[in-house]
């Protein structure tokens, strides 16, 4: 059912009041309007508000669209908080890579190693296959009541185990044998944050906590288990239901539905900071990086929780897109990491904002 027919056309009235922009002196109206324009392009396309932060040599551009609320003028606050998703994979791979340097990990090793009896067939699936996506585990999001399902809303304050999520999809069949194929599954970032907590005896939330949030100084970051709350000051997140009149207000929800593969709230500051110390070479040594750059089946555009993509101006840009049933966000940054980019937007369902956030993402890291 559509939810709240013609809304993009109820938020146009306050689209002009409501489009906030952020310029640092360095960057020339020129490019602060180029960059505008496409971020303003990306709300008519499937949001209700957007926000993002350019950091390159020129400075700092940040900016807002849309609003905040819906039924208000409110303005998207331009530093807000959000649900980033599965962005989250970068940050927890990174963490087992470090490991892997420590040599407390192998990316060799199987699943069966370190959790012995949990995966079948485990002895036959490695570390480097579940960063990859290569494993043939069952997506567990395909098994859970995600919007439209009401029950999504029914549950919304439902606590979910590790356990519980890796059950669900291991109770599927796989999708291909390990190594064979890219099939994009968040079982395998779940088995991976219990593999953290079974090397270093602490949850896999306080090793990133302790090894990437803290040192980045990523006062934005939080993981926060099951608190359903967003820090504020943040976008409303809305979820189009089956039967109900209208997009129902989701931005509080238990967030242990995404746990290890998703659960992390931030800011578009803190992401970019996060990418642009990851692939400046500050968190893993280079054949860690490079080991991360490489395509877990030849020819993919996806490595060891981290994704990349080409630009109109052949320069490959390297990070992660994430979608929090709400909420969907890109951070992706330059290889020399020189250029950032991440953007943030809260779903309107009127239509998909994926092919206007791709070309805002490319207006920025090209310039």
């Amino acid at each position: 059912m559509r939810a709240r027919l013609g809304l993009v056309a109820a938020l146009a009235a306050v689209l002009a009041s409501s489009t906030a922009m952020v310029p640092s002196a360095a960057y020339a109206g020129e490019d602060r309007d180029a960059l505008q324009r496409r971020l303003d392009d990306v709300v008519p396309a499937g949001a209700i508000g957007a926000l993002a932060e350019v950091r390159t040599d020129r400075g700092v551009w940040r900016g807002t669209s849309g609003v905040a609320e819906i039924g208000t003028s409110r303005e998207v606050p331009v530093r807000g908080s959000f649900r980033a998703g599965s962005v989250m994979k970068s940050f927890l791979a990174t963490v087992v890579l470090q490991l892997v340097g420590e040599g407390r990990l192998r990316l060799d090793d199987s699943i069966e190693r370190w959790l012995p009896g949990v995966v079948p067939g485990g002895d036959r699936i490695t570390l480097r296959q579940l960063l990859a996506h290569t494993s043939g585990l069952y997506d567990v999001v395909r098994t859970l009541p995600l919007p439209p399902d009401p029950r999504f809303v029914e549950n919304r304050w439902h606590t979910w185990s590790a356990t519980d999520l890796i059950e669900r999809g291991l109770a599927q069949p796989p999708t291909h044998a390990p190594g064979a194929a890219f099939s994009y599954t968040s079982t395998g970032y779940l088995l991976l944050g219990q593999v953290v907590e079974e090397v270093t005896g602490a949850t896999y939330a306080a090793e990133i906590e302790r090894r990437i949030i803290g040192p980045l100084h990523l006062r934005h970051t939080m993981l926060p288990g099951t608190s359903p709350w967003i820090p504020r000051p943040h976008p409303h997140g809305y979820a189009q239901v089956e039967g109900a009149a209208e997009l129902v207000d989701v931005t509080e929800m238990n967030p242990s539905l995404f746990g290890a593969a998703g659960e992390i709230v931030s800011s578009a500051g803190d992401l970019n900071r996060f990418f642009a110390a990851l692939l400046g070479g500050r968190l893993l040594p280079a054949r860690l990086l490079a080991e991360m750059k490489t395509p877990g089946i030849p020819g993919e555009t996806y490595g060891l929780g981290l994704r990349w993509e080409d630009t109109s101006c052949g320069v490959p840009v390297y990070g992660h897109d994430g979608d929090a049933v709400a909420y969907q966000t890109w951070s992706f940054v330059t290889a020399d990491g020189r250029r950032q980019a991440t953007l943030a937007v809260t779903r309107s369902y009127e239509g998909d904002a994926d092919d206007a956030a791709a070309e805002f993402i490319d207006q920025a890291l090209c310039g």
